[in-house]
């Protein structure tokens, strides 16, 4: 008689299971989707089924347009949404150092920061330009003995990630009456980490009425 009872619980549990795993695709997801990373994480730990849709593919494309961008939606990750995500939150983490160390004026970290090789690159905001490892941390050097820690504020930062190479764009303000920097960050990805190879600003054009205003008034 017991046995019968537990074989009949085990068999609605298997039914039941069997039931949320065919919702799951259309009602889970959608719930997660409101979720943030770290929640979407301490979810995927609890048990075997939430582990299943804490990790669909759906779920994370939808956490990756709501952190970050709706313009890749048309791509297909090759090793999947998760793992995009994770390497495009890693990449804008390493962009985010990029400004801390130029804050803190830390030439020592920003030569860490940047790849030694040959081929690195540099071009100020001034529109002076660095070719090799040497030459582009000297003019950080520079940068640093002549200017004052800058605050940078940064907006719309948009990042695409390869298998080892990155590259992120965005606009930032030194002071916000200003007009903007727009900024291009490319990194390559060596011995386990990302490395800065390519660094870009430039000063955005004002719009046209302006600039014949400027050159006519001086």
């Amino acid at each position: 008689m017991v046995t019968a009872d537990v074989s009949k619980v085990a068999a609605e549990r298997q039914s039941g299971a069997s039931m949320m795993e065919q919702l799951v695709p259309e009602i889970t997801t959608h719930a997660l989707s409101y979720l943030d990373y770290p929640s979407l994480c301490r979810l995927s730990m609890t048990n075997s089924l939430m582990r299943k849709a804490a990790n669909d593919d759906n779920a994370w494309k939808a956490l990756y347009h709501k952190d970050f961008t709706l313009e890749q939606d048309s791509i297909t990750p090759v090793n999947g949404w998760k793992a995009y995500y994770a390497a495009t939150r890693a990449i804008m983490n390493v962009n985010t150092e990029f400004f801390n160390i130029i804050r803190n004026r830390s030439l020592t970290a920003m030569s860490c920061f940047w790849l030694n090789a040959d081929y690195v690159k540099c071009v100020h905001a001034s529109g002076e330009h660095f070719s090799g490892y040497n030459a582009v941390i000297q003019s950080w050097q520079l940068a640093f003995n002549w200017e004052q820690g800058v605050d940078f504020q940064v907006r719309d930062v948009r990042a695409r990630v390869l298998t080892d190479m990155a590259w992120v764009t965005m606009k930032t303000f030194v002071d916000m009456d200003s007009g903007p920097f727009n900024m291009t960050n490319i990194f390559e990805f060596h011995h386990g980490r990302w490395y800065l190879v390519h660094h870009h600003s430039s000063v955005m054009l004002l719009a046209d009425a302006d600039m014949e205003h400027q050159i006519v008034h001086g």
